[in-house]
């Protein structure tokens, strides 16, 4: 066969099909079956394909079925390129309706949850071409921006919903007075409440200006410590790094310094009768109408809260 090389828009792609058929069944009479088509059909479309490439695909043999070398490598290239089609197909099932878009969140900084990553991980999974804009601030600041409908949503750590504004909980995180490895406190399985409200405070700096909203803030003055302020920062790493170095006790959530407490740099001073804890909650305007990415995040943590209750 000396035919011309066959131009790309003059190739039949249905004739290729019913080779690659033929190349799987292992012969004309199973992919005739396969194909629902007759015996001759397939014989012709196989003569058809031979003519238009110029070469011969299958050995004439009426006791054993194979392919020429040629046919072979043609079969490979095709096999693939159907493959490549299917998964065409699969990646453009349910994408009509796929959404663009950002979610800005404001944020506590180190805020430590499983529910949240897995909200994370969910949320991009379904929509990804969503991107995400995730901006660390103190609650107080979250609320005035909700509340001035300057942002849409907000993860706070609140003592309790704020007034005209939707607080949905998530989950309690707790926390816990905590003393470096040289203070004297380190390794005591209880302190009371009279000793500690004796002791040097490193405090968060949003804490010693007054109107902060943090739980360390709240919890500090509910247990009457920090009447003297040892050190401060707006900062967790920092406030973390002053009570290892032995400036004084402070309070911290606890999983954030899980690591801190395994590596015996930070001892939990349990105080007698007393359990320190703030709530997380999602907060969001009423007043304000959200974006469509920003509603499909508040329905995702809906979902995985009615999965989930225990987390709450």
């Amino acid at each position: 066969m000396n035919a011309a090389k066959p131009q790309l828009n003059e190739l039949n792609w249905n004739l290729f099909r019913t080779f690659c058929a033929i190349a799987e069944e292992e012969g004309i009479t199973r992919a005739a079956k396969r194909l629902n088509m007759s015996q001759p059909s397939v014989s012709q479309a196989l003569q058809r394909l031979e003519e238009q490439l110029g070469c011969q695909l299958v050995f004439r043999d009426s006791r054993r079925f194979a392919l020429t070398l040629r046919g072979e490598r043609i079969y490979q290239e095709c096999a693939e390129i159907f493959r490549c089609v299917d998964r065409i197909a699969v990646l453009t099932e349910d994408r009509n309706d796929e959404d663009y878009g950002e979610v800005r969140l404001q944020i506590v900084s180190n805020l430590a949850s499983p529910l949240i990553d897995e909200a994370l991980r969910l949320y991009h999974q379904r929509n990804p071409s969503i991107t995400w804009r995730i901006e660390v601030q103190n609650s107080q600041e979250t609320v005035r921006r909700i509340g001035q409908e300057k942002t849409g949503i907000g993860i706070c750590l609140l003592t309790k919903p704020i007034l005209n504004l939707d607080c949905k909980l998530l989950f309690r995180e707790e926390f816990s007075v905590f003393c470096g490895a040289e203070h004297p406190f380190f390794g005591r399985t209880e302190v009371s409440l009279r000793e500690l409200q004796q002791e040097p405070f490193v405090s968060f700096s949003c804490a010693t200006e007054g109107m902060g909203l943090e739980p360390m803030v709240v919890l500090r003055e509910g247990a009457g410590l920090g009447n003297r302020i040892s050190g401060a920062s707006p900062n967790l790493e920092e406030v973390r790094r002053m009570i290892i170095s032995g400036l004084g006790i402070g309070i911290l959530p606890l999983m954030a310094v899980s690591h801190e407490v395994e590596k015996g740099h930070l001892w939990p001073l349990q105080i007698t009768d007393q359990k320190i804890g703030a709530d997380v909650f999602l907060v969001r305007n009423p007043a304000t109408e959200l974006t469509v990415p920003e509603q499909k995040f508040v329905d995702l943590l809906d979902e995985l809260l009615n999965l989930y209750p225990e987390l709450v």
